[in-house]
């Protein structure tokens, strides 16, 4: 068990006095960044949207020694399979894999709430009608949450279910996020976040450490905007660039690097010691199947990296929170 940060499975089993797993599902959005009218999408996003592992039958024969491959996102899950079929063939993998019996529903492919109200409440309906699910997870972006969205999550809190936004900020500085083409600045993830708060949803944030032109000053000063936002949790990624995105293109002509894992270590550590203590730890790392990514190449796997990096900050004597 990690001790140095406020770990996602510790706050399950806290609350709910046993493991929850998520099951992710595509509930057949699309994403607005990737309109015409705005270049084709956020710098880093490679077209699959983050379908669940588990969900992409076409990748399942991939490991890790594989060869680096191009897949397109249209192979990987069909657009029309259904919810349904989608959550049943997570909740089989989970039980079998983990013995799981509690699960969260999370719509975490694009932009979950980029539709009309009236289809949203009829694809998180049909989500939540398979099981009694404990949670409920909407990631999206913090430039599509009307107050008509936020008004229809916020009725599907109960006594026995918190609902979750789960925002892409990716960094605090408004530079950064223009070049990367994310479409929206600072002020629009601090007002999102605001709103849903006031809508009594949780709110998770997405960060990347590791974007073009950033350094230490930027990674604290995300930090300290998720600080100050409320965000309950947080998930923190290392940059990784996949095929066919705008950063594979600057990447192979060497205008891009990414970071090693000891300055990852670094990185992650000085990130969570300028976190508060109390906020949630969903991820630390990414994971992109490794037929898809350009680099890094050499990495550790995720269990790998987080022993080490529960072993750093346990021989420096740090601990999330210490610098707030």
């Amino acid at each position: 068990m990690y001790t140095r940060w406020n770990t996602y499975s510790s706050y399950l089993k806290r609350k709910y006095g046993e493991s929850v797993y998520r099951i992710g599902v595509d509930g057949g959005f699309s994403c607005p960044n990737r309109d015409k009218s705005r270049h084709g999408g956020c710098a880093f996003c490679d077209g699959t949207g983050s379908i669940a592992v588990y969900q992409r039958s076409a990748e399942s024969s991939y490991r890790r020694s594989a060869a680096y491959d191009s897949v397109k996102a249209d192979t990987i899950l069909p657009r029309l399979l259904s919810i349904r079929e989608q959550i049943e063939r997570g909740k089989e993998f989970l039980s079998r894999r983990y013995k799981a019996r509690l699960f969260s529903l999370s719509f975490q492919s694009w932009t979950n709430t980029y539709d009309t109200v009236e289809n949203l409440r009829r694809v998180y309906d049909e989500g939540l009608s398979v099981l009694p699910f404990k949670e409920l997870l909407i990631s999206t972006r913090p430039d599509t949450v009307g107050e008509d969205v936020l008004d229809l999550l916020e009725s599907y809190i109960t006594e026995d279910r918190d609902v979750w936004v789960e925002f892409g900020l990716q960094s605090a500085d408004d530079f950064t996020l223009a070049s990367i083409n994310r479409g929206h600045d600072l002020a629009c993830y601090m007002d999102a976040a605001e709103r849903a708060h006031r809508h009594h949803l949780k709110v998770a944030t997405h960060v990347i450490l590791g974007l073009p032109g950033e350094g230490r000053g930027h990674f604290v000063r995300t930090a300290e905007a998720v600080n100050k936002s409320g965000a309950e949790a947080v998930k923190i990624h290392n940059l990784h660039i996949t095929g066919g995105t705008a950063l594979s293109d600057d990447y192979l002509s060497g205008l891009v690097t990414v970071m090693s894992e000891e300055r990852t270590l670094e990185d992650t550590e000085l990130f969570l010691r300028h976190l508060k203590s109390d906020i949630i730890i969903e991820r630390l790392i990414s994971e992109t199947p490794y037929h898809r990514l350009l680099a890094p190449r050499v990495f550790p796997d995720k269990s790998k990296f987080l022993r080490h990096l529960e072993e750093r900050m346990e021989r420096n004597g740090t601990r999330q929170g210490d610098l707030v």
